[in-house]
């Protein structure tokens, strides 16, 4: 009896994979994205400021860190949780894949939120004129939490690996 109740538990790690095929669909839909703001863009790129290219720029580089997010997470929460990924010799495999525990993903996954926050921060920086002090506060607030927060992640996985 707990010899099956096992082998179910283990079996039902294999719940997670559709989780990881819709992350593929949603970095579809980000690529669309991406794609749909270089398109709208395009026309007004002579009739742009520099600020304004500038933060249309910065846009696209925080959907492409998401994008890259949502790659990391896919392919190695799936490597992780579900099954290895087996890729022949002679196909192209990334560097990381396989060596990403579920403590390393965790803190590369904090290091792309404060990157992607970094992001919008200075996009509400560079549009300060625009938005209210006290918003512009909570922004900073919300940042420096998930900084806080990485570093704190950070400390506690140090504390475990001795």
């Amino acid at each position: 009896m707990e010899a099956r109740i096992e082998k179910m538990l283990y079996a039902a790690r294999w719940v997670l994979a559709p989780l990881y095929l819709g992350l593929s669909l949603a970095l579809a839909l980000l690529t669309l994205k991406f794609f749909q703001e270089v398109l709208h863009f395009f026309p007004l790129i002579f009739s742009t400021t520099e600020s304004d290219l500038v933060l249309v720029i910065l846009s696209l580089v925080d959907l492409s860190l998401v994008g890259g997010l949502v790659v990391m997470v896919m392919l190695s929460g799936y490597e992780n949780f579900v099954s290895r990924i087996d890729i022949d010799d002679g196909e192209e495999k990334l560097s990381w894949l396989g060596k990403l525990d579920a403590g390393s993903l965790k803190q590369k996954v904090a290091a792309s939120i404060i990157a992607i926050s970094s992001i919008h921060l200075l996009q509400k920086f560079m549009n300060a004129e625009k938005v209210d002090n006290e918003k512009l506060m909570w922004y900073v607030i919300i940042h420096l939490t998930f900084v806080l927060s990485a570093i704190g992640m950070a400390w506690v996985d140090r504390m475990n690996k001795r």
